[in-house]
Parts: structure tokens; C-alpha cells; sequence
């Protein structure tokens, strides 16, 4: 596998308020933190690009809302940002796609040079998908970390449920299936990229 040099990993959404599990339910992947930090540190370590997306939520209930605690970015993730000599942006948002955020996502990529986006973060199936689906859309190599993304259980229509491995399952089989994003691993993208 081949990462440019200023490949951007997208950080998305790593935020407090998704350890509120009395609020989101059961959740997959325990180790989605861990391998986020890893990709982080592999990135800022090799001066490669890094965007920090923060979803601020208009809902008065949720606890991603502004001016709640829950809006700040886990600690793991606070403590790296500014800490890189790679270029970093921070992108807010209140929808599920980085490329409907503040400052415009694709417009830095263009002028930056980037071609090539490597998507972690939290949910699988919710931002970290629909910003997959868009970035591949506009053209975009686009590399999702699926084990450095975490869900949750989810119930829709009909009451049909589905696990969030499930989940997290249906969304790699639809990214990578459908030509969106290729599926990778934390332990893949650290190795092509760490010398």
C-alpha cells in the first residue's frame, strides 16, 4: 500500500460525549482509541497533514452540543493537536460530512495538494461513512481505518436491529464494495508510512 506524503488523516468526531453510553447504547471495537492515537502519532511523526473534525450538534439533548463537555475532543486527541510540523486544520460541523464543515474541507485539500484522505473515527456507519462516500464522490483517494472507528447498536424501521459489528461490517462491505473507499487496517497504514 502507498501513502503520499501529504496524505490527510481525517480525524472525525473523537469526541467526549461518545462515552456517554447511557445516551448511544453498546458499542464495537474497544480498540478504535488505542489504533486512533497510533495513527495520529505515525502522521504528526512523518510531518504528514492532519484534520481534527469536531461535530458540534444543534440538538439541545445531545451530548455533543456546544458548550457541553461532551464537545470536546477525548483527551488522547487534545493533546496532539498544534503538536505536528505536518499542516492541521480544524474542521466543526453539525451534519455528518466533513465536506459540509467550517472551514471548507475540500477547498483546503485542493489547495494543500491532497489527493489522498485517510478517514478514523467515530461512528463507522454515521460521519466516518458519509464522509467517505462524499470524499470518494469528489474524486478523492479515499482509505477508511476500520478498526480505528467505533459504532453503536442501532434500531430502524420495522424494528429491524442491527449490532454495531454488524453495522460496522455493512459499512465496509458498502465503501469498499462499492468503490467509495478502500477498507484498511491501523497496522497497514503504520507500516506504510513509518520508514
Amino acid at each position: 500500500m502507498e501513502i503520499t506524503q501529504n496524505a490527510a488523516l481525517v480525524v472525525v468526531d473523537v469526541q467526549k460525549g461518545f462515552d456517554e453510553s447511557e445516551f448511544w447504547g453498546r458499542r464495537n471495537n474497544q480498540a478504535a482509541d488505542q489504533n486512533i492515537a497510533s495513527l495520529i502519532a505515525a502522521w504528526q511523526d512523518t510531518d504528514r497533514p492532519v484534520v481534527f473534525v469536531r461535530h458540534d450538534s444543534n440538538n439541545p439533548g445531545s451530548p455533543l452540543r456546544t458548550r457541553y463537555q461532551g464537545n470536546d475532543f477525548k483527551d488522547y486527541v487534545e493533546e496532539r493537536r498544534g503538536k505536528g510540523r505536518g499542516r492541521e486544520l480544524l474542521v466543526t460541523k453539525s451534519v455528518n460530512s466533513a465536506f459540509y464543515g467550517t472551514p471548507d474541507l475540500d477547498d483546503w485539500f485542493k489547495e494543500a495538494g491532497i489527493n489522498q484522505v485517510v478517514l478514523v473515527g467515530i461512528q463507522t456507519n454515521m460521519c466516518v461513512e458519509t464522509t467517505a462516500r462524499m470524499g470518494g464522490n469528489l474524486g478523492y483517494d479515499v482509505l477508511v481505518a476500520l478498526d480505528a472507528t467505533h459504532t453503536f447498536d442501532l434500531t430502524g424501521p420495522n424494528s429491524w436491529h442491527l449490532t454495531a459489528d454488524e453495522l460496522a461490517r455493512a459499512s465496509a462491505v458498502s465503501l469498499h464494495g462499492g468503490g467509495f473507499a478502500r477498507v484498511v487496517t491501523t497496522g497497514e497504514l503504520v507500516a506504510a508510512v513509518r520508514p
